[in-house]
């Protein structure tokens, strides 16, 4: 009797295991960052919540440095349900959508607080854009402020004139194209081979992303011009979405929210460290010169009424809306 009933037991945790493996859910996110860098590691903590939230019923494996898709591909990939979710750098985007690049205008919103304010305005307009687009956004994250890196002295934007800039989205093409530099595009992964080659000498991003590529091996300079904080976000197929109970979906925006919240924090964390770990290689981390800050907001100013232009009245209301 008590060996049947052992039986029985058995049979039951058998089925008890199987049902909950039918019921476990599993979730691909492609970052094209790599595995250190603090985007990554809130993603990361960011599944490990909804793991633990769900009781195991959603696990969503992240895929770093760009080992399941390359950064434009991202986008496509979860629209179109290669990947349930994705991570993507906002102003890659802007040729597509407008207000993807508001966030990429230089000067626009050049601290935290005015990143915030930003967000809080041109959030609704991206949930609404990706809805039509079959997707949502989990949370956004800024990166810090953006700077100048040079393997060369730059007293103004003359001195830019003929080098090979790196550009990474509209907003920075149209940069070279303004200042006279080379533009030449390369994906974060290959930053530091790009610098260390020659393919480039210079670009306009944030002291992480320097930091992360050490190229505090192949760069001399790093102007602290604080042109803007672009953001990345982390959208989801709305299906995959939709297919979750209630509970599981809950336990995703709850993490989420808390990812958006956190991740801001690690951005300011990030800005601090990263500069000092420029410094400590041998990087030059310096104020723009009067007439270097004069002529990138002379570009800033440039960029905002194309951007207006572009954007039409859509954009006017999300400026204003922002700087009220």
């Amino acid at each position: 009797m008590k060996r049947r009933a052992f039986q029985l037991s058995l049979a039951a945790a058998a089925i008890a295991l199987t049902t909950s493996a039918l019921a476990q859910t599993k979730w691909d996110l492609a970052t094209a960052y790599p595995a250190t860098n603090f985007h990554t590691v809130n993603i990361n903590q960011f599944a490990a919540d909804v793991d633990k939230a769900s009781g195991g019923k959603l696990k969503i494996t992240v895929h770093p440095n760009a080992a399941l898709f390359k950064a434009p591909e991202i986008k496509r990939a979860v629209q179109g349900g290669q990947a349930q979710a994705g991570e993507i750098i906002l102003v890659n985007y802007q040729n597509e959508w407008q207000i993807f690049g508001a966030d990429g205008i230089p000067f626009l919103a050049d601290s935290y607080e005015e990143a915030a304010k930003l967000w809080k305005v041109q959030r609704p307009l991206l949930e609404k854009k990706l809805a039509e687009q079959g997707m949502m956004v989990l949370f956004s994250v800024p990166w810090p402020p953006q700077g100048i890196y040079s393997k060369r002295p730059l007293a103004s934007a003359a001195d830019l004139k003929g080098i090979k800039w790196r550009a990474y989205s509209p907003a920075t093409a149209r940069i070279a194209e303004l200042v006279g530099a080379q533009p030449v595009t390369v994906q974060a992964a290959e930053v530091s081979q790009a610098f260390a080659t020659g393919v480039a000498e210079s670009m306009m991003s944030s002291g992480s992303t320097g930091a992360d590529a050490k190229l505090f091996e192949h760069v001399k300079y790093w102007y602290d011009t604080q042109a803007w904080l672009p953001k990345n976000a982390v959208l989801v197929n709305k299906k995959a979405f939709d297919t979750l109970d209630k509970a599981t979906q809950d336990a995703v925006l709850k993490a989420a929210a808390a990812a958006e919240t956190r991740g801001w924090d690690e951005s300011k964390k990030t800005n601090t460290a990263s500069l000092d770990k420029l410094r400590a290689g041998g990087m030059q981390i310096l104020p723009p010169s009067a007439q270097l800050k004069t002529d990138m907001k002379k570009v800033g100013d440039t960029l905002l009424q194309e951007w207006l232009a572009k954007a039409g009245p859509e954009g006017q209301a999300m400026v204003d809306a922002f700087r009220k």
